[in-house]
């Protein structure tokens, strides 16, 4: 057969061919690099809350996106304000960080310590020797403000908006009370004159209203302490100075208000009504005076524009204010600055771009635009509009000179106010103990207005703690790092000896047994190989590096340290009360919420162990609340145990009908500490459907014909149920003990929720609601202290195991099986 193309034919066709396919790659290759240099940059930036009200904000990045066509800005909330650090942390370390994030400035040195945030100085360089008229120079800039953001001699934020805190009072409460509202209180001698006289009481001696909460709103011991002229670190920032005398005379100042107002549950329980925005206590005649951030001016513009109020500084000791003593050449009032600033993380992949888009949105051209959308948006609703301040002077004087006429007088008057203090504004330490500082100061306000402790002990208990995470850092490079290769390559090599050792094994079982059994078993070995693999990775592995860590100082941004058995000496020690505190939480959960717990789950299987009808109605109406999200069930509970009766749902209840029959006021509920821990147990009540259901089953097991003779024999119904139905019901009895002492050691999600609603450092009243879990929880996410978390992990684990041990051991005196072994 004659071919159809010879071969001198075939290699010019074969040729041309090849010349188009490198043609039309070489085409593809350029067109997809033309494509992707066309891309615009995708600017990640964290922290920025776009909602209906950030008109300004959007405007802003409008213009800038605008103006900079290659640059395309993704803008995530991601929990903007306070940052979720989690996050954070876990997208640095796994190199995928954001390019710019917008973060509280009291948290930038701590960040900035761990190598976390990208030093600004180059940039700052850059527009210093710049003619742009956008360049960020820190002259421009209240010196509170940038302060905030140095950490050992480096710039590493920007700051973006700032505030200051005054005392908002009510001249309507000030009228009634027969006080000048012309003349607010400046010291504070005058300041609690003033709030006694302005607190009234009910008929049952609870609150109506009350003249100030000395630690409410912005009012924390930071401020007052800063006016009496303490400091809660030395200045190189190596010292905790917590327990110096004029912090100790401020604390002791706001106890005896606490006091004299009617002490801290009288007060909490009133105040656990308190909402933000529109219900904010001081605009519904609630609360006389409160210290807070010119932020307040914008809320009363917005829902109360009708309040007649008024704006002073903050009342400082008599002696500063008379300019006595130590205060002869102190300014007259002082207070404290809070806002944001912008940061760039350590690898971000658009630095440039990032600083361009920060020129951009602190420039005054930059706020004058956004204020203007916001301005047109608030106007649009029948609203008064109130410029906020930030960080740049030329900015902020930019609009509020576009803007002050356009104020009504109070207005004016309340933000006039704010800018003349900011010369005069403290700010937060700048450390990376800030966080634990913060907790510790908390802590000891907390205890000392319950009188738990006296302001000195608690004081310096908290410095004590705060001393020691200082030396620890510090001290850090005398623990050697942890070799990672060598301890890796061991783990690996004693794992590869032991599944040969295990091989072994199998092979010789393998030689042992017919071929139809080893096929078999090869099978099984086959289908068990992914879970073998997935429990070596995801479970035997992260407990082997648990224990590891667990011996080591680490914070997962630096290499791990080897400490020994420092962290476990730690846990012994100073950290004792804690562990003992946190541990009495859990076991006071443990004795009294699992027998109620119980007794409630099998009262209701035992009501649904009948015949009637509607069973099942009854019985979905008893399982549905087990299935609602902890959050939610949560947040509930918070709402019904809120300790106001004119809130919280359980205490109304209780103040129409106990309170008049047995003159006994409601509880605190969450705002108290010997209620705390009720409140857990009797959410935990809400959940009982869920075991009921394990209950129904173990019932319905019970043999009829046990009954029907102990009927026969005269048994009651008590004596039925003591004698055939519990011990029957043993095994479950048994299951839900060990799951329910498991489960109170593990508690978590309820009490961290609940932490915050009463006082205390986020853990309750006096650490009332401080378990293992949150102890734990706290050490490893707070303070990154992820060693001393896995070594607390640890005992916990030899804790549950140990009461689940003693468990079964005791278990044969008095569990009962249907069928037992001989």
């Amino acid at each position: 057969m004659q071919h159809l193309i010879d071969k001198k034919t075939f290699s010019p066709i074969l040729r041309s061919l090849l010349w188009i396919l490198l043609i039309t790659l070489g085409v593809t290759m350029m067109g997809s690099v033309v494509s992707r240099a066309a891309e615009p940059v995708n600017l990640v930036i964290w922290g920025l809350e776009s909602s209906e009200e950030s008109k300004d904000q959007d405007a802003k990045i409008a213009e800038f996106e605008r103006r900079n066509p290659g640059i395309k800005v993704s803008a995530l909330s991601m929990g903007a304000g306070a940052m979720n650090p989690q996050k954070l942390m876990t997208a640095i370390v796994g190199g995928v960080p954001p390019d710019l994030v917008r973060q509280d400035r009291f948290t930038v040195g701590d960040w900035a310590s761990r190598g976390a945030f990208r030093s600004l100085n180059d940039f700052l360089a850059e527009d210093a020797a710049s003619q742009n008229p956008k360049a960020i120079r820190q002259a421009d800039y209240v010196p509170a403000t940038w302060s905030e953001v140095l950490y050992q001699g480096k710039t590493y934020g920007i700051p973006q908006d700032t505030d200051d805190r005054v005392l908002y009072y009510n001249k309507t409460m000030f009228r009634a009370a027969g006080l000048d509202p012309e003349k607010p209180p400046r010291t504070w001698s005058e300041l609690i004159y003033d709030a006694k006289k302005l607190t009234k009481r009910n008929s049952v001696g609870g609150l109506e209203q009350i003249g100030l909460i000395p630690t409410f709103g912005e009012g924390w011991l930071y401020l007052w302490s800063w006016q009496a002229g303490g400091e809660l670190l030395s200045p190189d920032g190596r010292t905790c100075t917590l327990a110096n005398p004029s912090t100790e005379y401020a604390l002791t100042n706001i106890v005896s208000w606490w006091d004299a107002l009617g002490g801290v549950d009288t007060i909490n329980a009133f105040s656990g009504s308190f909402q933000g925005q529109e219900q904010d206590p001081l605009m519904t005649g609630k609360l006389a005076m409160e210290v807070g951030g010119d932020g307040i001016i914008n809320s009363i513009a917005r829902y109360h524009p009708e309040l007649d109020f008024g704006v002073c500084p903050v009342p400082v000791p008599d002696d500063r204010f008379n300019h006595v003593g130590k205060y002869k050449n102190e300014p007259t009032y002082l207070t404290w600055s809070g806002g944001a600033a912008w940061v760039i993380p350590q690898g971000a992949k658009h630095a440039r771009e990032a600083w361009r888009f920060i020129q951009w949105m602190n420039s005054a051209e930059a706020e004058l635009i956004g204020n203007k959308a916001q301005a047109a948006y608030v106007h649009g609703k029948g609203r008064l509009f109130v410029p906020n301040l930030t960080a740049n002077r030329i900015a902020t004087a930019a609009v509020f000179g576009a803007y002050k006429s356009t104020l009504p007088p109070k207005f004016l008057i309340a933000k006039q106010t704010a800018l003349d203090l900011l010369p005069y504004t403290k700010f937060r330490p700048v450390t990376f103990v800030g966080q634990r500082l913060w907790d510790e100061h908390v802590r000891a306000v907390d205890q000392s207005i319950r009188h738990v402790k006296s302001p000195h002990d608690a004081l310096l208990y908290g410095q004590k703690h705060v001393q020691i995470e200082l030396d620890t850092v510090y001290n850090r490079e005398s623990h050697p790092v942890l070799p990672m290769k060598p301890l890796v390559t061991a783990i690996v090599l004693i794992a590869v000896i032991g599944f040969a050792i295990l091989g072994l094994k199998i092979a010789q079982w393998m030689r042992s047994q017919r071929r139809a059994t080893r096929a078999e078993a090869w099978a099984g070995f086959g289908f068990v190989t992914p879970w073998i693999i997935g429990f070596l990775v995801f479970t035997l592995g992260p407990i082997i590096a648990s224990l590891i860590l667990s011996f080591c100082d680490y914070d997962v941004l630096h290499p791990a340290r080897w400490a020994g058995a420092s962290n476990y000496v730690s846990l012994a020690t100073i950290d004792r009360a804690f562990i003992i505190k946190s541990i009495g939480n859990a076991l006071y959960l443990a004795l009294f919420g699992i027998p109620l717990g119980m007794c409630t789950s099998l009262a209701m299987a035992m009501l649904l162990n009948t015949k009637v009808k509607g069973l099942q109605i009854y019985r979905t109406a008893f399982y549905m609340p087990s299935i609602i999200p902890v959050v939610a069930t949560t947040v509930l509970w918070a709402w019904i145990l809120n300790g106001d009766p004119n809130r919280g749902l359980l205490n109304a209840f209780w103040q129409t009908s106990i309170t008049p029959w047995m003159h006994v006021a409601p509880p605190g509920w969450l705002s108290v500490p010997a209620w705390t821990k009720p409140s857990l147990i009797l959410i935990g009540l809400w959940g009982a459907g869920g075991g009921m259901i394990l209950w129904l089953a173990g019932l319905q097991s019970v043999p009829a014909t046990l009954y029907e003779a102990a009927s026969l024999d005269g048994a009651s119904s008590w004596a039925q149920f003591r004698h055939i139905t519990l011990p029957m019901l043993s095994p479950y009895i048994f299951f839900n003990l060990i799951m329910g002492t498991i489960g109170a050691l593990q508690t978590f999600e309820t009490a961290y929720i609940l932490g915050n609603t009463g006082g205390g450092g986020g853990t309750g009243p006096d650490d009332s609601l401080l378990v293992p879990v949150v102890y734990l929880f706290n050490n490893a996410f707070q303070y990154f202290k992820m060693g001393y978390a896995s070594a607390l992990a640890w005992i916990l684990f030899v804790i549950i195991l140990g009461l689940t041990m003693g468990q079964l051991k005791m278990a044969p005196r008095w569990v009962h099986y249907e069928t037992e072994e001989k």
